[in-house]
C-alpha cells in the first residue's frame, strides 16, 4: 500500500515530532511516499527549493498523490499546501482520512470538517497519546472494505 501523508511545512512545523509518530505507524501498512515531511531537519522554509525550483516540488508530489492508494493528513496545522492537496486528492477520488487535535486550541476549517463524508472522506478528533491507535482503527476498517 502507498500512503501519501500531507502535514505542515511553510506553514509552519510546531507539529513535527506528532508526523514523526504518525509516519512511524504508517510505515507499519505500506510504504509512505512523503515520509520526508515528518523530518525534523525540514524547517518551514521548506525543501531547499534553489535546485529543483517549486514547480518541480510541486509536480513530484502531485505524481505522488496519484500514486498512492490512501492520503492520511494532520491538519491540526492550517497550511495552504495541505488544503491544496486534499483539494486535489478529493478530485481524484482517494481516500482521505484526516486528523486534528482539538486540544490545539484552534478550529478545524469548515471546508475540511465540512467534507467529511464519513466514506472517502473521513476526520477524526484525537489526542496525540491515542494516534496510533486511532490509525489501527482507520486502517484496519479500510482493510474491510
Amino acid at each position: 500500500m502507498k500512503v501519501y501523508f500531507c502535514g505542515s511545512i511553510r506553514g509552519g512545523r510546531d507539529d513535527v515530532l506528532v508526523y514523526r509518530k504518525i509516519v512511524n505507524k504508517l510505515q507499519s501498512y505500506g510504504s509512505v511516499l512523503t515520509e520526508h515531511v515528518s523530518s525534523s531537519e525540514l524547517s518551514e522554509r521548506g525543501e531547499d527549493a534553489a535546485a529543483a525550483g517549486d514547480r518541480a516540488i510541486h509536480d513530484r508530489d502531485v505524481d505522488w498523490l496519484r500514486q498512492s492508494d490512501v492520503v492520511v493528513a494532520e491538519v491540526t496545522q492550517p497550511s495552504l499546501g495541505v488544503g491544496y492537496e486534499l483539494g486535489r486528492a478529493v478530485d481524484m477520488k482517494k481516500k482521505i482520512f484526516c486528523l486534528f487535535r482539538p486540544s490545539s486550541g484552534r478550529r478545524l476549517s469548515a471546508m475540511i470538517r465540512g467534507a467529511d463524508d464519513g466514506e472517502l472522506f473521513v476526520v477524526r478528533d484525537y489526542s496525540e497519546d491515542e494516534v496510533e491507535n486511532v490509525l489501527e482503527e482507520f486502517f484496519s476498517n479500510l482493510k474491510r472494505t
